[in-house]
């Protein structure tokens, strides 16, 4: 992955205006045709395979006016006055008239009306009407809503006050305010800090800006053809600030650091993209599986969430990697720190002696007592923890609405008339198939839910048309939200046995607060297994990257004790009112979806932080194998890069709770002490901590693990490897170079070998079949090098293996020509495996083309051509095959071809060698597999005006013993 990261950033710096038009136009075509579909977010909390979500399916197939959304129209009349009043009644006669013929409304049930329920209060001030529409939540479209608004004219001309609430009325407006800018103005403060320079600091800002245009643009997309919830956006546009800014911010520091130390501009960006462009990649991939594991939980609008804020995360990645460089390539050298700056002094101070850094004192401090803090860390968060034991899930309602907005209005005046309980009703459902007596088993069954504790009203049964299904209404004490509500649910639900042998009639219990019950106990139910995947997970890639036993288990002890520290944190303040009103909060039920959503975004930034403070000292311990310097030296060099990242992911998240709407407001507060537990605790002081206490221990892996895992380079150690062979190889403009090259495998290697064999020429690979055989592969980049330096046309190996997969082409020996077939489909198979994805088939002309070559090489026969496209192979001989293999893979268009001949001395008779002078263009390069005995190609003086070059591999164990010492 780095050595791509290297190419890409490279391209990106090289061609910078390139790449920067090209996320221009993406973000304004992005955002143009967003906004332009006019896409609406609506809120639909369905959640199929609960009992409530299935009792609504059914009542829409059997009961459809019942079905679709609702809403209350809440009128109340002035102080001394009753909703019965002549002039009240008449006005709310008149806007039920009138809410009749609003499109989309099924049916209109007044206070006054005959089948109506409990709708005046027991004052008289207060009523209300209720509206049901046709459709759910997400049909419901916005000039229904506003012509249903308008209706209350009508009331407030006659002196009532109205409202409107019920879930179509829920804000799903999207907007930033003031203190979100704020937000970002303090990131950019932190910039400014970090980098001391103006310019340096804007770069991670515009990239951020530009990434969370793009998203957005995306999300109105998906909103103008799909349901997207409010909470989507607005959590899309805060993760993707953030990490756009942090993944910035890690590249563009390495970048000016090595800058400082005197790296050219264009090397210094392609390797930072390669190297902490890498650990973003890996940060950011983490983020993004784990928000797409939110699809595991089954809920539909958790999983647009999660799908929104992956693909915010996603495009901030892109930008990061790509349109970063290009502003680096924009700026040149002007990036370069000033001699004497702070930036310039910090990237060239000495490890030790100096002035020491904070990152470099605090790490000092921690390791003069690791245990005292180890242990202090982990009490503070258990502590901070212990508020998530007594938490309350649930979803957003009138009560936790924005104070002042219509919805919240119509609650409060519902609460003040009749009872908190009668925003939230019940609906129960009765399948009637099996009763003869229908309405006095209705009111039965009524009289037995008016028996449970907390029940204040049960309404009248009231039968469909087609007398199937019932359903009843069913008005808790306690208000939606309320815990007590959620047991009047489950008590209810534990009648359905006992009615259902009394009556013959099952029943279920459905509505938007049971609705909203279900979502809450399936996300507290998954909430554990879902931190145990992720939890293992992280276990796993870390395993990879820092091969390392110790390193994943600690971090991933860490992730779970900064998570549920925030949770506890956030219970204590949304949910018991600690500081409430200082930081604008109204106490209530924590969001049924924060738990889990916090647990998915968390941990992607804790790896963030954990690869960047700990790779560090990896490499540190890698290159001294002292255990205690290593933590101490890489905590420092990564410290103030992990600070101000942590910083700017605190401001951003907080400046979202202030103003914030009632969702996103709990999200942004949770994420924001997440990573202030998780970056400041955990990974700058418990980290540290740990790793000192375990010592050399940190870094152990079984034997038998080590051999099984892949290699993830993600400090870029193959990479450096890899252009030191680049530039090696650059030296030597050869087609083939080899230096005390070992080939084969380790318990049975091939070598040393050494050689350079110009373009065009010819190498011979004199030795046993599975020797040459093996060296001929290991120089196609088929196989890879065991030891020592390799390149094949300027490209190292094995780093380099797929451009000389490219360049080179295998032909068949004599021997491996598939006989079945005829001269034009052994062609044309080797053209159909390169040929571009634009054709169908390979080109006919090509075919005749280079069977007419090999035939021309061959020689003619006074009769003519010895053979043409469909003389069938097992009629040509040894020779002519070898051609005819050679002449197939010259069609692939290589720079290097490699046959290997049996080791009959037949097939490599002077013969073939003048052919194959003739046949291969002087620009190829021919390496030929020879047995012992074989003719060599010397005997044709048009190969050895080429450069004939001779190496003969050798697997022998003593004469390999001999060679490996020599190497060593």
């Amino acid at each position: 992955m780095a050595l791509l990261l290297h190419r890409i950033g490279r391209f990106a710096y090289r061609r910078a205006w390139l790449v920067i038009v090209a996320w221009v136009l993406a973000l304004g075509a992005v955002l143009g045709v967003g906004l332009g579909l006019g896409g609406q977010l609506k809120d639909s909390f369905a959640i199929p395979g609960t009992e409530s979500q299935t009792a609504i399916d059914q009542l829409a197939a059997v009961f459809p006016q019942t079905a679709g959304a609702s809403a209350k129209a809440v009128v109340e009349a002035p102080d001394g006055s009753s909703v019965d009043d002549v002039p009240y009644r008449d006005a709310i006669t008149d806007m039920e008239s009138a809410l009749e013929d609003v499109d989309g409304v099924v049916s209109v049930l007044g206070p006054f009306d005959e089948f109506a329920g409990k709708q005046v209060s027991d004052d008289g001030r207060t009523a209300y009407i209720q509206v049901q529409f046709d459709g759910p939540t997400t049909e419901v479209t916005v000039e229904s809503k506003d012509a249903v608004v308008a209706t209350g004219g009508v009331g407030e001309d006659a002196g009532l006050r109205v409202a409107f609430g019920g879930e179509v009325f829920q804000d799903t407006s999207f907007g930033l305010t003031v203190t979100e800018v704020l937000g970002v103005v303090f990131a950019g403060v932190v910039l400014i800090i970090a980098f001391g320079s103006l310019l340096a600091a804007g770069m991670p800002l515009l990239t951020a800006l530009v990434g969370v245009g793009i998203a957005f643009g995306g999300i109105s997309i998906v909103a103008a053809f799909a349901p997207v919830s409010s909470t989507a956006p607005m959590l899309a546009v805060m993760i993707g600030l953030a990490v756009g800014i942090d993944y910035a911010l890690f590249i563009l520091s390495r970048h000016r650091t090595q800058l400082a130390r005197g790296q050219e501009p264009e090397d210094s960006a392609a390797e930072s993209v390669a190297t902490a462009g890498g650990a973003v990649v890996f940060a950011g991939l983490t983020v993004i599986i784990a928000l797409l594991g939110l699809l595991v939980v089954g809920i539909p609008f958790l999983s647009v969430m999660g799908v929104a804020a992956a693909f915010a995360v996603l495009v901030a990645v892109a930008a990061a990697v790509t349109l970063l460089p290009a502003l680096l390539g924009l700026l040149g050298r002007r990036m370069i720190p000033k001699p004497g700056s702070r930036a310039h002094r910090r990237a060239n101070a000495a490890d030790d002696g100096g002035t020491r850094t904070m990152g470099r004192r605090w790490v000092d401090l921690v390791l003069k007592a690791p245990v005292v803090f180890l242990v202090l860390v982990v009490g503070v968060l258990g502590t901070a923890a212990i508020p998530a034991a007594s938490i309350d899930l649930n979803l957003p309602s009138g009560a936790t609405a924005e104070a002042g907005s219509q919805e919240r209005e119509a609650y409060d005046m519902i609460a003040d008339g009749f009872g908190p309980g009668y925003n939230g009703p019940l609906i129960v459902t009765v399948d009637i198939t099996q009763t003869t007596d229908i309405f006095d088993d209705l009111d039965a069954i009524g009289a037995r839910l008016a028996e449970v504790d907390g029940v204040v009203y049960v309404g009248d049964g009231l039968p469909n048309e087609t007398v199937d299904t019932a359903i009843i209404q069913v008005i808790p004490e306690s208000a939606p939200n309320d815990p007590e509500t959620k047991q009047i649910v489950q008590d209810i639900r534990d009648l359905q046995p006992e009615i259902e042998e009394d009556f013959g009639t099952p029943i279920a219990v459905t509505g938007y607060t049971a609705v909203s019950i279900d979502i809450s106990n399936r996300l507290n139910d998954a909430l554990v297994p879902f931190a145990l995947i992720v939890v293992g997970l992280s276990v796993v890639l870390l395993l990879l990257v820092f091969r390392s036993v110790f390193v994943p288990i600690k971090a991933a002890l860490g992730f779970l004790l900064s998570a549920f520290g925030a949770i506890g944190v956030s219970v204590a303040v949304f949910q018991w009112g600690w500081a409430a009103e200082l930081l604008n909060i109204e106490p209530g039920p924590i969001l049924s979806f924060l738990p889990i959503l916090l647990i998915a975004v968390l941990f992607g930034l804790a790896m963030d932080y954990e690869v960047f403070l700990v790779s560090g000292m990896r490499e540190e311990f890698v290159k001294t194998r002292e255990p205690r310097g290593s933590v101490v030296h890489g905590f420092q060099h990564a410290a103030r890069v992990v600070t101000a990242a942590a910083l700017i992911m605190f401001f951003v998240f907080f400046a979202f709770v202030p103003e914030g709407s009632g969702a996103i407001k709990a999200i942004a507060f949770a994420l924001a002490i997440g990573v202030a537990f998780d970056a400041f605790l955990v990974r700058m002081t418990l980290v540290p901590a740990a790793m000192v206490l375990a010592g050399k221990a940190a870094w152990w892996l079984p034997k038998w693990l080590a051999a099984r895992l892949p290699n993830v380079d993600i400090e870029g150690e193959g990479l450096r490897a890899h252009l030191e062979q680049e530039e090696w190889a650059a030296a030597r403009p050869a087609a083939i170079n080899a230096d005390d090259a070992v080939f084969g495998l380790a318990d049975r290697p091939i070598g040393p070998l050494t050689v350079e064999v110009p373009a065009g020429g010819v190498l011979v690979v004199r030795g046993e079949p599975v020797d040459r055989r093996v060296v001929a592969a290991t120089l196609a980049g088929r196989l890879p090098l065991v030891d020592g330096r390799l390149a094949v046309q300027g490209s190292p190996l094995p780093t380099g293996a797929g451009e000389v997969m490219r360049v080179v082409a295998i032909a068949e020996g004599a021997t491996d020509v598939p006989t079945g077939g005829t001269v034009g489909e052994l062609i044309a198979a080797r053209l159909d495996a390169t040929r571009p994805w634009y054709r169908l088939r390979p080109s006919s002309a090509l075919v005749d083309e280079w069977a007419t070559r090999a035939a021309d090489a061959i020689g003619h026969a006074p009769d003519g051509p010895p053979f043409g496209v469909e003389t069938p192979i097992a009629s040509l001989g040894a020779e002519t095959r070898a051609v005819v293999a050679v002449a197939a893979a010259l069609a692939e268009r290589p720079r290097v071809v490699v046959i290997d001949l049996d080791d009959d001395p037949s097939e490599a008779d002077s013969g073939l060698w003048h052919a194959l002078a003739r046949l291969v263009p002087a620009t190829v390069t021919l390496v030929v597999g020879l047995g012992a005995a074989a003719t060599p190609p010397d005997v044709s003086r048009e190969l050895a005006a080429r450069g004939i070059r001779t190496i003969e591999p050798d697997s022998a164990p003593d004469r390999v013993h001999a060679n490996l010492e020599a190497l060593r």
